[in-house]
């Protein structure tokens, strides 16, 4: 492994001048885009030659582009220019330049990074395929799958006070700026923090930076929203690379935040996390998991996949550049491998955990398996959970009084098979189009049911209506139909008319 790197120096005046020179260049989300064309996404698949050849004519901005995404060794008069009006003893007085034999290359990760509303600059370190060797213990990871799905996954609802926990290189924060009044970061990692500040000042964002683990830099403090990217990685305890290794045996990072989180947020305050879990022979996940939470919070798991530990093993060795063949990957596979099957480990469940302190309130946990495919952003989903559970809350002892709709969104799918007097439906089942499409199956009475819910009558009257119709008794029909309710409402797959 790579011994420890100094800490950049990124001052308030290098990130003002590499700012212009970004600006001025083009070089943002729009720009690379632009210039790369369809090579974008061959970069994206570790294609990188479609990229060298859109970027022969793109002056400056391909400077940069070769610089920093791929990572290639630069002319000095082509850097200068590029760089300027930060000179090039600065730039490598800061690290974001180291220079060669023929020239330049990047000391460090920087490249825009967008959302609908504009972009961003992220500073981190570089990954093994650019180094050409192993990460230093102390790697501060660039912006991730990982980082890009707890993106996708947090809400963005307006909030006063956001911590984000364990922030690396503080992409999390750049996105909670958007929607938070004020924006605390904590790592562990010195390295981690000298970066995200570098990545706050180049973007002109105050965001307080605090040094500790876990939430220990916050103590006694509260916030509206947290979210957490922590060192998820399971196995034996030990840390080879403190952005993904915890120190802690198993899956204990992921339980430590979840039982921790709510006791640092206000009363209705809402987090958001990605987390992984055991699957251990003989035990159901979703016990597992349940059992980290403290009292009076509502929590909903949402599994989107399942991992065989020899599969896992593989991925995060090569995450860290290690050759699984070489004798050191040989090595370190053999003890992961070792422990998994010590503790009866027969998988390795990835997610997204979204929690709310629920003060004085009996609590809602759901543990959901969702690994198909769908393309919806789960955070606006989570808040929209959460505000059902919610309602259900307040509102579950008198459903029989409400007046209820099924979305456009919305449909209802019939399975048939053919025989000897035609089709036969075997399967009918209501499936949700938008959201992580949920899908739920129902037999003949509850689709009857539905058709009536149109916001015009209560639920009561519909339910006597169909027990009339159906020779039943109307108690005995809306005992069976209200668990199918609360399901239904509480995946927006039935709603309170307005």
């Amino acid at each position: 492994m790579s011994t420890r790197a100094a800490l950049p120096d990124l001052s308030d005046d290098v990130c003002a001048r590499l700012r212009d020179a970004f600006r001025r260049t083009g070089y943002d989300a729009d720009g690379v885009v632009g210039a790369l064309g369809s090579a974008h996404g061959a970069l994206g698949r570790g294609e990188p030659e479609l990229a060298y050849r859109a970027t022969r004519d793109a002056g400056e901005l391909g400077t940069l582009i070769r610089l920093f995404l791929l990572g290639s060794t630069e002319p000095e008069k082509d850097v200068e220019a590029a760089f300027a009006p930060l000179s090039l003893d600065d730039a490598v007085a800061a690290t974001l330049l180291v220079p060669v034999a023929d020239g330049y290359r990047a000391g460090l990760d920087v490249r825009p990074h967008g959302d609908d509303e504009g972009s961003w600059w992220v500073v981190a370190d570089l990954d093994a395929d650019i180094l050409g060797r192993t990460v230093p213990e102390d790697h501060v990871l660039g912006v991730g799958h990982a980082s890009l799905s707890l993106i996708r996954a947090t809400s963005r609802r307006e909030v006063g006070s956001l911590l984000d926990v364990g922030t690396g290189n503080g992409v999390q924060a750049l996105h909670a700026t958007r929607h938070a009044k004020k924006v605390t970061a904590t790592d562990v990692s010195a390295r981690a923090l000298a970066l995200a500040a570098a990545t706050f000042r180049l973007n002109e964002l105050d965001v307080e930076l605090v040094r500790g683990e876990w939430f220990a830099p916050v103590a006694r403090r509260r916030f509206d929203q947290i979210v957490c990217n922590p060192p998820f990685v399971v196995g034996p305890p030990r840390v080879d690379y403190t952005y993904r290794d915890s120190g802690l045996a198993g899956d204990d990072a992921s339980a430590l935040v979840v039982r921790q989180l709510p006791g640092f947020l206000n009363d209705g305050g809402t987090g958001q996390l990605l987390a992984s879990w055991l699957h251990v022979k003989g035990e159901d996940w979703g016990d597992r998991v349940t059992r980290w939470l403290p009292a009076e919070t509502d929590a909903w798991f949402v599994q989107r996949d399942i991992a065989d530990p020899g599969l896992y093993v593989g991925t995060w060795l090569r995450d860290a550049g290690i050759d699984p063949r070489s004798p050191e990957g040989r090595a370190k596979s053999g003890a992961w491998l070792d422990w998994f099957d010590e503790n009866d480990v027969q998988g390795i469940g990835f997610g997204f955990v979204t929690l709310r302190r629920a003060d004085g309130a009996t609590p809602t946990i759901v543990c959901e398996d969702l690994r198909q495919a769908y393309d919806d952003p789960l955070g606006a989903e989570a808040a929209n959970w959460l505000d059902r559970v919610e309602w259900l809350r307040t509102n579950g002892d008198s459903l029989l009084d409400v007046r209820f709709r099924v979305p456009e969104t919305v449909l209802l799918e019939s399975v048939a098979e053919p025989g000897e007097e035609g089709w036969a439906t075997t399967v009918q089942r209501l499936h949700r189009t938008d959201g992580p499409g949920w899908s739920h199956e129902v037999d003949e009475l509850a689709t009857r049911l539905l058709a009536g819910c149109q916001g015009a009558l209560p639920l009561e009257d519909l339910i006597v209506l169909l027990a009339a119709a159906q020779g039943l008794e109307p108690e005995e029909l809306a005992e069976a139909a209200l668990p199918v309710v609360r399901e239904l409402v509480r995946h927006g797959m039935l709603l309170p008319a307005v």
